[in-house]
């Protein structure tokens, strides 16, 4: 891989970390801000309906779970532009082949080729 290509790579890696970076603190917020009670507008921390309750725990369910999976792929991210430090980027961390650029253009964070990655998830049943 050129200086160039792996220059771009690094320059898509900062971009996707930065992007990241914002939503992580916005899903932290959403995720973790006060069901009911002042922040809702009632006197009591308890919301007035069951249903309010709900759907109030619901939300907070799903901005929870977007904030684990974007903070696995910053995780993934930073660990991409580690290996660009080391000049591992772009090869299988398994087979130790190199990297498609049809997949790293896709997933410029990836650890494995396309045959690696299809046998791990045979493995765990994905």
């Amino acid at each position: 891989m050129t200086r160039a290509e792996l220059e771009s790579y690094r320059q898509r890696l900062l971009a996707m970390k930065e992007r990241l970076g914002g939503e992580l603190s916005d899903l932290e917020k959403e995720a973790l801000r006060p069901v009911g009670g002042e922040a809702g507008g009632n006197l009591s921390d308890v919301p007035v309906h069951p249903a309010d309750l709900s759907a109030a725990n619901y939300e907070q369910e799903v901005a929870l779970s977007l904030l684990e999976n974007e903070t696995r792929l910053l995780s993934e991210v930073n660990d991409a532009l580690a290996r660009l430090a080391q000049g591992t980027f772009g090869v299988c961390e398994d087979c130790r082949q190199e990297i498609a650029a049809e997949r790293l253009q896709a997933l410029p964070y990836t650890r494995s080729c396309s045959r690696c990655a299809q046998k791990r998830q045979g493995m765990t049943g994905k």
